[in-house]
């Protein structure tokens, strides 16, 4: 029998953590361009570069949503660059929320959870990397 470890678990957290950010970026980018903004008013690109939600959509799904769910993949195949682009993907998520505050400069309480969400992803790296704290042990069997 395979015994469960801690790595295993932060392993599979940051798998499905990642397919989630992933998955939900492209229903985000989906909603962007095909419902245009989907319900946010194109008011908030009057002070950006953008005249409809087309180009951030594009953005938000191929680059926010692609870089996730390859980290994903390669994470779960533990391909050993798995992590690198793990964070890559979680950086990735913290500018997609930076630019977009500042682009909109509106706030949306998803922003926070989608901001948490890139941070969990780096701290779940830089433990697996063993470079900040440990992972706990999981108790052994008597």
């Amino acid at each position: 029998m395979r015994r469960i470890t801690s790595r295993m678990i932060g392993s599979w957290t940051l798998v499905v953590l990642l397919f989630f950010g992933g998955l939900s970026a492209l229903v985000g980018a989906r909603m962007a361009i095909v419902a245009d903004g989907a319900g946010v008013p194109l008011e908030y690109l009057a002070h950006s570069p953008f005249s409809s939600f087309l180009i951030p959509g594009l953005i938000l799904g191929l680059v926010v949503g692609g870089t996730q769910l390859a980290a994903a993949m390669t994470v779960l195949m533990k391909h050993r660059r798995g992590l690198l682009l793990a964070a890559i993907a979680g950086f990735g998520m913290l500018i997609w929320i930076f630019a977009e505050l500042a682009i909109l400069g509106e706030y949306s309480p998803l922003q926070s959870i989608y901001f948490a969400l890139g941070v969990v992803e780096l701290v779940l790296v830089l433990l697996l990397l063993g470079i900040v704290g440990s992972v706990p042990r999981a108790p052994s069997a008597p």
